[in-house]
């Protein structure tokens, strides 16, 4: 096969789809602000379901739009559906910003505009990196998301702490601090994606890296690449297991990014620690960056190991350690203890979203990752639902007690699926046509020519 020379270094690829992800990585930052949507003496008094539907809306939002997003991407381009998501994430914060002071505007603003820009936004590095990078799919995807979760760190800590905190030091137009912070946000965000948008192009057809020729054997997880449509793939049962998976992982993760500064206080106050606000957003911080260096670890080792074999690992651990967060990390470690919980939790959830990404193209093929994974994604919002929500409603059932007991059951909810789902991932295996054969490339080309 003839080498293609592309048009410009590829790692430059991966310095613009950081960019964009330090920007979507701001819908993690969510928790920072749950305290005073919830201070029923503030200006906005909601409840803490109330800021978990939020917080839903925008994730659930996210994931239905990512399959919009993949369907329109080979159409479009994907500078242009970057830049039209950034455009559209930007204004949601800004909207929110201005008018936001009821539930409803949050949610509308926050949770359904500004997460359509990430769901139009999310799909385009990972589509683009895979491309460019076929011969370290899943190290690239670690890399590509990795903003993601670095970028929760920064608005966290920005809002929160950094130079005396967003939430406490502005006014912009005289709106309270939420909502000052929203505007900030939203111009931030948008210049971001912006930015990175315009190095977010395709290489040349029949592009391959230098050095590097697309493996011939179907054996293993990550090798003989086959090329799946959307509609080819949602007729095989390993979608439905890989979705299940991820759905499952995604609930423990999404619960905690939701609950972490809620529970926190409740778990620290409860055993005689002092300042445990302040604990809880240095924990949050953690959590964001080890879920940004989970996504790069977890795909280096998938790289390696296999993809199967190290989503069944990253699953188990999960599980184990949303079931002794409480009991073992905290009760023993009380400050030390929950930060490393929350660190790891959030590094193994991280990995899910290098992980994912990989299998979808290892198992149903590069070329149309981008509307695949469209579909792979809508776990998530699924997850964007019963995580955030499940620990709302417990916490609103308890009636304000503030006891960390009241935490346990959706602690261990969490936990089990995430077991459950290394399970399932034991028996998923590539996919087979009816003759129970491996599909391959060529055999999969015959079939369409037929069809």
């Amino acid at each position: 096969m003839k080498r293609i020379s592309p048009p410009l270094n590829r790692w430059i690829i991966v310095i613009g789809a950081i960019m964009i992800q330090l920007a979507l990585g701001a819908i993690y930052a969510w928790s920072v602000f749950t305290a005073r949507l919830t201070d029923m003496d503030g200006a906005y008094a909601f409840s803490a379901s109330q800021t978990a539907w939020v917080f839903s809306a925008g994730l659930s939002t996210f994931a239905i739009v990512m399959v919009l997003a993949g369907r329109i991407l080979p159409r479009v381009g994907p500078r242009v559906l970057s830049l039209s998501g950034g455009l559209l994430l930007g204004a949601g914060y800004i909207l929110g910003g201005l008018f936001g002071q009821s539930f409803w505007v949050q949610l509308l603003c926050i949770g359904m505009i500004a997460g359509a820009g990430i769901g139009f936004t999310y799909v385009v590095p990972i589509s683009v990196c895979v491309k460019w990078f076929p011969d370290k799919k899943g190290m690239i995807t670690g890399l590509a998301v990795a903003g993601f979760g670095f970028g929760a760190t920064i608005w966290v800590k920005l809002a929160g702490s950094w130079f005396g905190g967003l939430l406490n030091t502005t006014n912009v137009f005289g709106l309270p601090g939420v909502q000052s912070v929203f505007v900030i946000y939203g111009i931030a965000l948008a210049c971001l994606v912006i930015a990175g948008s315009v190095v977010m192009v395709n290489p040349p057809e029949g592009y391959l890296p230098a050095g590097w020729a697309p493996p011939t054997s179907d054996k293993g997880d990550h090798e003989g690449a086959v090329e799946f449509r959307a509609r080819d793939m949602l007729a095989t049962r390993q979608f439905y297991m890989l979705w299940s998976v991820f759905m499952f992982s995604s609930i423990a993760g999404l619960m905690v990014i939701y609950c972490i500064k809620l529970f926190g206080i409740d778990a620290l106050e409860h055993q005689g620690v002092v300042n445990a606000g302040a604990i809880t957003g240095t924990a949050m911080a953690w959590y964001a960056i080890f879920n940004g260096l989970g996504r790069i670890a977890w795909g280096s080792i998938s790289d390696r190991m296999g993809r199967r074999p190290t989503i069944i690992l990253m699953s188990a651990l999960q599980g184990v350690t949303m079931l002794v967060t409480y009991h073992v990390f905290i009760s023993f470690g009380m400050v030390y203890g929950f930060i490393f919980a929350a660190a790891l939790i959030g590094f193994n959830y991280g990995g899910a979203f290098a992980l994912f990404p990989a299998i979808t193209a290892d198992y149903f093929g590069n070329k149309n990752v981008g509307s695949n994974y469209g579909w792979m994604f809508t776990a998530y919002g699924i997850a964007g639902l019963a995580g955030p929500l499940l620990a709302g409603y417990f916490k609103d059932v308890a009636q304000g007690v503030a006891q960390p007991s009241v935490w346990m059951t959706p602690f261990i909810i969490a936990g089990v699926v995430c077991l459950l789902g290394a399970l399932v991932m034991t028996f998923a295996t590539r996919p087979k046509d009816i003759n129970g054969e491996a599909f391959s490339s060529a055999r999969h080309a015959s079939i369409h020519a037929g069809a």
